[in-house]
This record gives C-alpha cells, sequence and structure tokens, in this order.
C-alpha cells in the first residue's frame, strides 16, 4: 500500500492531472526513502510534464521560504532535459552548500546546453558573493575565480554563458576581473555591455561611477534599468541627480529600480525627492518610496516621519 507521498508522486506522471500546489507543497523536506522512490518514477514522466512539476516547486519556494525541495532540485540536475536541468539550478538559488559548486563548474564546463551552461555560471554567483564577503573557503574561491575567468577567456563558448559568468565574477576584486568588465562595456555586443553595467555594480568599484552614468541617457531600457541598479549598489551620492531623472522614466521597472537605488544612495537631495514621491498619482512609486525611506532609516537617516 503507497503511504500519501507515494501517491502523490505516483500521481505526477499523470499528465492529465492538475499540478496542485498543496500536494507539491507536501513534497518539501522529502524523506531519502520517498526521494528514492521519486527517483525511480521520476524518468517515466514526460518532459513537458516534469518542466512543469519542477517550475512549480521553484514558484512554491521562492514564495514561502519554509518549503525545501533542494533534494528534488539536486536529483534534476541530471535530467535528462536541458530546461529540467537549467530550472533546478535556479531552484537551489537559496543553497549555499560548498559541494554544490564542483557540480555547477562542471556544469558550466561540460553541459551540453548553452541554458543549463549560463544557469550554473549564474549559480556560482551567490558563492562569490560569499567569498567577497569572506564566508568561503579560499581554495573554493580559486577554484571558482580560475573557472569563471577560463569561460569570459574562452572565444567558443556562447555570449549568453560568457555574460553570466562576468556577473558571477564581479565581486571578486582583480586586475584580471576589472579587465574582464571593462572589455565587455567596450564590447559591440549590446547583451555584454548590459552584463557589464550589472558588473560594475557587483564589484563595488566607485571608479566605475563615470561609465555607469554615460548610461542613465541611453535608449536602451535595459542599459537604464542596469545604470540604476548599479548606482544603488555604488551609494554615491554623486548618482542623485541620475536617479532622480531615471525615476521619472516611462518605464515603470526603471522608475522602481531608480527609487530604490535613491534609498541606498541616501543624503539629502535623495531623501527629499523621496518624500515628494509619498504624492506621487502612482501608488507603486508611493509604496516603492515609502519603503526606500525605510531603508534609509534602517541606515541611520535622519528622516522626518511621514
Amino acid at each position: 500500500m503507497l503511504s500519501p507521498i507515494e501517491e502523490i508522486i505516483t500521481l505526477l506522471t499523470d499528465s492529465s492531472k492538475p499540478l496542485l500546489h498543496s500536494s507539491l507543497a507536501d513534497l518539501s523536506n522529502i524523506t531519502t526513502e520517498k526521494l528514492n522512490f521519486l527517483k525511480e518514477i521520476w524518468p517515466t514522466i514526460e518532459p513537458q510534464r516534469r518542466r512543469q512539476i519542477v517550475s512549480r516547486l521553484v514558484e512554491l519556494a521562492e514564495d514561502n521560504f519554509e518549503l525545501d525541495f533542494d533534494s528534488i532540485f539536486k536529483t534534476c540536475l541530471n535530467d535528462q532535459d536541458a530546461e529540467v536541468r537549467s530550472k533546478a539550478i535556479e531552484g537551489l538559488w537559496e543553497n549555499e552548500e560548498p559541494s554544490l559548486i564542483h557540480t555547477l563548474i562542471a556544469m558550466v564546463d561540460q553541459d551540453n546546453s548553452k541554458l543549463v551552461q549560463a544557469a550554473a555560471a549564474t549559480g556560482l554567483g551567490k558563492f562569490t558573493t560569499l567569498a567577497e564577503q569572506q564566508k568561503l573557503r579560499p581554495a573554493y574561491t580559486s577554484k571558482i575565480y580560475r573557472s569563471l575567468l577560463a569561460v569570459i577567456d574562452d572565444r567558443n563558448k556562447p555570449v549568453e554563458v560568457k555574460r553570466r559568468a562576468l556577473e558571477s565574477i564581479a565581486p571578486l576584486d582583480s586586475p584580471e576581473v576589472e579587465k574582464a568588465i571593462g572589455e565587455a562595456y567596450q564590447s559591440h555586443d549590446r547583451t555584454l555591455r548590459v552584463s557589464a553595467i550589472y558588473a560594475m555594480g557587483r564589484n563595488g568599484n566607485p571608479a566605475w561611477l563615470s561609465m555607469i552614468l554615460d548610461g542613465a541617457g541611453s535608449p536602451d531600457p535595459e542599459i537604464r534599468y542596469e545604470v540604476a541598479r548599479a548606482c544603488g549598489e555604488l551609494g554615491e551620492e554623486e548618482a542623485v541627480p541620475y536617479l532622480i531623472n531615471l525615476a521619472a522614466d516611462p518605464d515603470i521597472e526603471i522608475q522602481m529600480a531608480a527609487i530604490e537605488a535613491l534609498g541606498q544612495t541616501g543624503g539629502t537631495e535623495a531623501k527629499n525627492f523621496l518624500e515628494q514621491c509619498l504624492d506621487a498619482p502612482s501608488e507603486a512609486v508611493q509604496q516603492a518610496a515609502e519603503q526606500a525611506l525605510n531603508e534609509l532609516r534602517a541606515e541611520g537617516e535622519d528622516s522626518p516621519p511621514f
């Protein structure tokens, strides 16, 4: 007789059955025994259904941090379907186990799908952040650094993989990293330029600010969005007038990014503008401004009550 969890797993094989969130949530913190049962069943499930299952599990984990599907995601790293492997990497974003480092590096180097290679390169980004915070052993940091730099220098790697590697390596301060970011910024490839600006923010070196601000008036909305985000990462008050202009951008996502960046940057000019935004016609702008002002308070800014 099947247990309730085994019944849920068995129903996953039937593509005609809806994927109920309540049932999928029951797979959180699955035991080793039940995971082995899932491993036996998994190859019999149609690829499209497997993609849907993993995508739903990722959504559930993002919506509720108490749900843990990591053991399932790790199993799916070996799936035959590239989209399933890619989505499984995304699902492991909160997982900081160093054992994942070797797996992700191998996937960047050897997976036959550029989608998976790019996802794995992005997945290594959380470990470079840990390294920058001195929360990762130097041996791991060195391994990640060498791997990502090799990807960036590899002419045969797809641009999508190279740009994700650049974004991930950015927090690791070195002349080689700065050189890679600068070369990507000068590239004729638009996506590499976008990633370079993102990387400048993650790198945290104020010397990038003038290059970043050059993109504030770009006709490309993706570049303007990354300019706003990068300014927030650097937190230099020199960027405040540019951020105020971006807060009036026709693109709502750029507006939100600029307002958030003003909250990260602070200063009298930023604070005064954010207080004015509390009376904006847009409720979304009001809420973003309130959140940004709360961030200023949390950082010790002297902001008057609303």
